[in-house]
């Protein structure tokens, strides 16, 4: 991993917020400036729920 000076994680539960999850990250991303040097995705599930997060390892 590069080095990078800051983290930003985008987590979402339900079916319409995970839908959007990539439209929040690439206006984020526009908005911050920042350049990404690493990420993990991370999927977690139960019996109801269905978890998605995304983080970001960033360098400014």
């Amino acid at each position: 991993m590069e080095s990078f000076n800051g983290v930003k994680v985008f987590s979402a539960t339900l079916a319409r917020d995970r839908e959007s999850l990539g439209e929040n990250i690439t206006r984020w991303l526009q908005d911050s400036g920042a350049q990404v040097v690493d990420k993990i995705v991370v999927q977690s599930s139960d019996r109801e729920f269905h978890c998605l997060s995304i983080i970001l390892f960033y360098r400014k």
